[in-house]
């Protein structure tokens, strides 16, 4: 059995949005196995009010729903669009054999996951 937790940080411009939804999805669906922490380029300071209620989000060229202009409906669609494409990367994350995996081959793998299109 491997007990090791891996520390795991998201990075987004602000911190407002995918970083935390991240964060929070790694948290949730990691079962214990991973830390997870986000932080912005830019952090500004506050998570953005309309988001689902649970936090979650990463920073695999996702379009970022912060700032994203019009009606409610738009910016709600928009939050939910990159939380579905994000859980899918960090379900694909997880499923990574990582203790079989070292330094630069799992890079590689989690490169990868970011460039699937999921």
């Amino acid at each position: 059995m491997n007990d090791k937790v891996y520390n795991d940080l998201f990075i987004g411009t602000g911190n407002s949005a995918r970083s935390i939804r991240t964060e929070g999805l790694m948290t949730s669906l990691g079962g214990g196995r991973f830390q997870a922490f986000s932080a912005g380029s830019h952090a500004n300071g506050t998570v953005r009010p309309v988001r689902p209620c649970q936090p979650m989000t990463a920073h695999w060229g996702v379009p970022d729903p912060a700032g994203v202009e019009g009606t409610d409906e738009h910016k709600a669609k928009d939050f939910m669009d990159a939380g579905v494409v994000l859980k899918r990367r960090i379900e694909l994350m997880l499923a990574l054999p990582l203790r079989s995996l070292a330094g630069l081959s799992l890079q590689r793998e989690i490169d990868q996951i970011g460039k699937s299109g999921a």
